[in-house]
């Protein structure tokens, strides 16, 4: 590598909770640089969740969140020709990314009226360890441990 590592952006944390994670979670959500209308559905999800569950929405959307982010993914090496598919560890800051694109992914596929209310039900699956985000952690496990036998020719 010739250039130097780029420097962490510092993200402020949100309004309401006072909490880092928050934030990264609404900029995955936003789009076309609309912030203000990604925390109003977050806020309103949390809402959601609170009424649903009965129990504190951050700490229900926390637990979902950890539910649904995986901790092996597999990778596709070529060697000799052949392709195979060799399972690793993610590092933190792109599992908890992975995890929250996950989560915002399959919320966006839910057939319900408001984003709010889609991933307000996307994130009371989780937190059941349910739903298209936790089913898509479970396949890369699944995935990452048929493939133990290629672990030797990790990176």
């Amino acid at each position: 590598m010739r250039k130097a590592k780029p420097k962490k952006r510092i993200i402020l944390p949100d309004p309401k909770f006072n909490d880092t994670l928050v934030t990264k979670f609404v900029n995955n959500m936003m789009l076309q640089g609309k912030k203000s209308l990604a925390y109003k559905i977050f806020y309103d999800a949390i809402e959601i969740v609170s009424e649903k569950t009965k129990e504190d929405g951050l700490e229900v959307w926390k637990k979902a969140l950890t539910n649904v982010t995986p901790s092996v993914e597999v990778r596709s090496r070529r060697i000799g020709g052949a392709t195979f598919q060799i399972p690793s560890e993610i590092r933190p800051g792109r599992k908890s990314s992975i995890g929250m694109k996950n989560l915002i992914g399959f919320a966006r596929k839910r057939h319900e009226k408001s984003m709010a209310q889609k991933l307000a039900g996307e994130i009371v699956a989780g937190y059941k360890e349910e739903g298209g985000a936790f089913k898509k952690k479970e396949d890369t496990h699944r995935m990452a441990d048929a493939n133990k036998a290629f672990s030797h020719f990790r990176f």
